[in-house]
């Protein structure tokens, strides 16, 4: 398998060595976590004389360490006194009461500690239970449109190549497969392997028929609002049984497994976040075509959901902006910095530019407006609305 240096990961990972933060690593599985981590290492062995101590709990030379106790050991056991010491812990989620090791070896003050966990049980919303010292969460995604053109040596002129990645994703095991039918299988197990073993495991789900319901059904409605009363409505108008409660807990499950990321909405006029309504947008859109096929087709919907997952690589928060009865696809905020999008597939229609420009020009404020569409020209303004070709702008 070709490996491709994910830069951005890396170069955060150098800025952040020597910290005294936990580094904990995370994201959907497959996504490249443990590529990364041994990217890292290979630099660090490049450039510094430090210990590394690593443990990779999917490799079988690890299994008696799958105890708090056995890793703490193991771990001091390694220490080398005079030297930097690195621990570097992979799917730390197989070793039973990780958190107690991870903690105590950070309070000994000694090692710069960076982990991996996959998913559902590493989530987000666990780190602060789980880790009494200071930490930072470095997410991972698939591979982005740039990385996939690296990847097979392809560039913006490249023909059909934005159609091309829609269809094929960012999980870059399938790459090996020439066939796309391989592909498309090795994405279904991925899969099967984050609804059984970090889902249906995990939380006890005993209604597994209606969680792949669910899964089809958001990953058919990417870039749609939607709420789990919506949903639950539309379940039982198909003679579904089943409850708002029961689909809001799974709609949650599968945020926390990084299958979807919820984008909640954003009163541009009221400055405020409102409760009604959401957008999901999925991971990786090969799961989109390789469970669903091409039923249902829609490249606006697809393209607002990369670049939904680009923003987010990039760094910013996202939300679904609304002003009056308008919507803009985009409020995204890094620091100081606030830029409203559009995305749209074709505008060489003159109303349906006008219909992306129209919530644009609704907004009064100075923050840059952008919309970003399927140009295949060179970026122009309107009325000081940015118009950037969504190829270009996804190989920046």
């Amino acid at each position: 398998m070709k490996i491709i240096k994910r830069k951005d990961y890396l170069d955060r990972l150098v800025r952040l060595k020597d910290t005294p933060d936990i580094k904990i690593i995370t994201g959907l599985r497959r996504s490249g976590k443990s590529e990364l981590v041994r990217a890292y290492m290979e630099w660090i062995r490049t450039n510094e004389d430090t210990n590394i101590i690593y443990v990779d709990f999917a490799d079988l030379k690890f299994d008696d360490l799958k105890t708090y106790k056995e890793l703490y050991n193991f771990c001091e056991g390694q220490y080398i006194d005079g030297k930097t010491n690195v621990i570097i812990v992979d799917e730390v989620q197989m070793c039973e009461k990780f958190e107690l090791a991870i903690n105590s070896l950070y309070n000994s003050r000694k090692y710069d500690i960076y982990i991996t966990g996959s998913n559902a049980f590493l989530l987000s919303s666990d780190l602060s239970t789980l880790f009494t010292g200071r930490f930072i969460e470095i997410p991972v995604y698939p591979f982005s449109f740039a990385e996939y053109c690296e990847y097979y040596g392809y560039d913006s002129n490249t023909a059909n190549v934005l159609d091309s990645y829609v269809m094929s994703g960012g999980l870059s095991g399938s790459y090996v497969y020439s066939e796309k039918e391989d592909q498309a299988s090795y994405i279904k197990d991925v899969y099967t392997t984050i609804i059984k073993r970090d889902l249906v495991d995990k939380y006890g789900i005993k209604e597994e028929a209606l969680l792949d319901s669910l899964t089809d059904y958001m990953m058919d409605n990417i870039s749609n609002l939607t709420s789990a009363s919506k949903i639950s409505n539309v379940f039982k108008q198909n003679k579904v049984e089943t409850n708002h409660i029961t689909i809001g807990n799974y709609m949650k499950y599968l945020c926390s497994a990084f299958m979807f990321y919820k984008v909640k909405r954003y009163d541009i006029r009221g400055k405020k976040y409102l409760e009604t309504s959401d957008k999901y947008y999925l991971s990786d859109l090969g799961f989109r075509y390789a469970m669903l096929g091409t039923r249902n087709m829609d490249y606006g919907r697809a393209y607002e959901n990369i670049v939904a997952l680009e923003l987010l690589r990039r760094g910013y928060q996202i939300y679904v902006g609304k002003l009056y009865q308008k919507e803009i696809d985009f409020v995204a905020m890094k620091q100081n910095e606030k830029l409203y999008i559009q995305v749209s597939d074709n505008i060489s229609d003159s109303d349906t530019l006008e219909r992306e420009l129209s919530p644009l020009r609704a907004i009064k404020d100075a923050y840059p407006k952008i919309l970003i569409a399927n140009t295949k020209h060179d970026n122009y303004d309107i009325e000081g609305i940015k118009v950037l070709d969504l190829t270009n702008w996804l190989m920046r």
